[in-house]
């Protein structure tokens, strides 16, 4: 059965009812119980940082992550539809040029946004590609464009003091960026 939440309101004797959404219910004894199904809420400690620099850190992290995981995601959601394409193409030849179009839509869209990335943006997105992913992001570049341009792009990287080949570690080094993105993802944050 389905029971409408409604919103009562009297005025003189006119009943308005507003109905907000519509959930479902059961009755048991005649009475009609509504059946709601609630979000998870996450509880963690309570953060007590130790000095002023460390909770910079943690906001600066909060901001980092708000800002790269809706990226970090997505490219993840796109290796999955390349990867459903790629198994339908037999041909090397079409393969290499479906990516290269792929490529070239990928940067069209997203260049000019992950260009007013900060350094620290950069990284994080590095490691939450990992996590997202399942695979570095020279890991990444290396399979879908090959050992020359992983090389290439790893070196630019490095020259700004990043590293392609930073992984993604929940249980220790990213234990707070866990903390943080399952915060933001509940709404928590």
């Amino acid at each position: 059965m389905i029971f409408a939440a409604a919103t009562l309101s009297m005025k003189a004797q006119d009943v308005m009812v507003q109905v907000d959404n519509v959930v479902s219910a059961y009755i048991e004894d005649g009475d009609t119980i509504p059946q709601l199904l609630l979000p998870p809420v996450y509880v963690f400690p309570v953060l007590h940082f130790k000095s002023k620099k460390a909770e910079k850190f943690y906001w600066r992290t909060v901001r980092d992550v708000k800002r790269t995981l809706p990226y970090a995601k997505a490219i993840g959601r796109t290796l999955k539809d390349i990867n459903a394409e790629l198994a339908k193409i037999p041909d090397e030849k079409d393969k290499k040029a479906y990516m290269k179009s792929k490529e070239d839509d990928l940067f069209g869209k997203y260049e000019p946004e992950l260009k007013k990335l900060t350094l620290s943006q950069g990284k994080m997105l590095i490691r939450l590609v990992d996590r997202e992913c399942e695979q570095t992001s020279y890991e990444l570049i290396k399979q879908y464009r090959g050992g020359f341009r992983a090389f290439f792009w790893q070196g630019f990287a490095k020259l700004f003091g990043a590293d392609l080949k930073a992984s993604y570690d929940k249980d220790d080094e990213d234990k707070i960026v866990e903390r943080v993105i399952i915060l933001v993802e509940a709404g928590q944050l």
